[in-house]
């Protein structure tokens, strides 16, 4: 017999790499947009599970938290992309390494 949904566990699965591959990124990368970007991967993680258990649980809170999620990731990218650029002019660098501001 065919199963007719994806069980519950494996969407969990999948959200735990996406998270797991994000917290990596961002731990051992030194480019700025490299981390942004693993910080939207780690953020689509929680999309995914709270989707996923609002489908389970016949729910929509799950779902309504998401766009709220979705709005806040489109903030941060649109704020870090500014970051980075003004970054990038004064600098010339993005590697989070070679940037200290608080240096005189």
């Amino acid at each position: 017999m065919i199963p007719t949904s994806i069980p519950l566990d494996y969407y969990l699965i999948l959200s735990a790499i996406l998270f797991v591959t994000g917290v990596i990124g961002v731990i051992t990368r030194r480019n700025a947009i490299i981390i942004f970007m693993s910080i939207e991967l780690m953020l689509n993680a929680v999309n995914l599970t709270m989707v996923a258990f609002s489908a389970y649980s016949g729910d929509v809170a799950g779902q309504m938290f998401v766009f709220f999620i979705m709005a806040v990731a489109a903030a941060e990218a649109a704020v870090g992309l500014a970051i980075v650029l003004a970054l990038f002019r004064n600098r010339q660098t993005v590697y989070v390494d070679e940037v200290n501001l608080m240096k005189w």
